[in-house]
């Protein structure tokens, strides 16, 4: 039985273009879906019953999952059933007709704009390469509301200083150009002044290295986050606390709804792109009459 949830897995990670986390994550799902049954007395997918998969949802419940984490979890088992029955594993699918908890909604956690440029701001006249790194990654966040992952992905040649803009590759392989405010143009030229003192003599197209040369992690972003909230402001930080920040931000300043959806690659802003199509430009004057540290000198 673990043999088909390995192949479905190999299956969607030549099909989709998904993170490796969550492949992982939904790898780690459908293992704990398994495990469930087996202890039920299930010998293969064929003989589990919509009943064990309400018990499994009713399971996961008493153990303090929240809706939107079950959602997810059945989610991914209900996808898999369709892999199985595609593939004539399976005559049924189990998880038809299953009702999922609702998921709470709730609001994201975020920054004023004077926590912000607490964080952002450094009284030091010169920065160590790994200072000057760090403050540029925060700046970028910050400034154009990128993704953690979209932030690491990213490469020198995305950036385009003359445009003063970027190009990131966002949730489904989806382009988008994002304007860069000046403060951080500012520190990611600093930053690339010294970034050749990490290279270790290697060639790294990467934005964003670590001490080692190599293209950043999401976690040494995380930690590093994490490590000068709490220096500066007394308090834990996520690198997606920023994007949230980012967004409330522009919405105050009365920046135009759809286009912070657009700048942020919200999926949800296609359908609005059929009857309104927000092209660079207009994006490039909202962000600069809106955003705090964006503001040209």
């Amino acid at each position: 039985m673990q043999q088909l949830i390995d192949q479905y897995i190999e299956v969607l990670q030549k099909e989709k273009q998904y993170s490796v986390n969550t492949f992982e994550g939904y790898q780690r799902d459908l293992y704990r879906f398994l495990l469930f049954i087996q202890a039920k007395g299930r010998a293969d997918f064929q003989q589990v019953t919509p009943s064990d998969c309400l018990d499994y949802s009713a399971n996961r419940h008493r153990k303090g999952l929240k809706g939107n984490s079950i959602q997810r979890e059945l989610s991914a088992i209900r996808s898999f059933y369709q892999y199985l029955l595609k593939h004539k594993k399976v005559t049924r699918n189990p998880t038809i007709g299953l009702k999922t908890p609702k998921s709470e909604k709730k609001l994201p956690n975020t920054l004023d704009v004077d926590n912000v440029n607490q964080l952002l701001t450094s009284h030091h006249l010169k920065l160590s390469p790994i200072e000057a790194r760090d403050l540029a990654i925060f700046e970028m966040i910050y400034s154009s509301g990128l993704r953690l992952s979209e932030l690491t992905q990213s490469n020198i040649d995305d950036v385009d200083f003359v445009d003063q803009s970027i190009i990131v590759i966002g949730k489904g392989r989806k382009m988008r150009k994002l304007p860069i405010g000046g403060k951080a143009l500012d520190a990611l030229k600093i930053w690339l002044e010294s970034r050749s003192k990490l290279l270790k003599g290697s060639q790294q197209e990467a934005l964003f290295i670590s001490q080692q040369g190599k293209r950043i992690s999401t976690r040494n972003v995380q930690l590093r986050l994490d490590k000068l909230a709490s220096k500066k402001l007394g308090r834990h930080v996520h690198p997606h606390m920023l994007r949230h920040s980012f967004a409330t931000h522009m919405l105050e300043s009365s920046a135009d709804l759809r286009a912070v959806q657009e700048l942020l690659g919200h999926a949800d802003i296609s359908t609005t792109q059929i009857y309104t199509h927000l092209d660079f430009q207009h994006l490039a004057k909202i962000y600069d009459a809106a955003h705090p540290r964006a503001r040209k000198k």
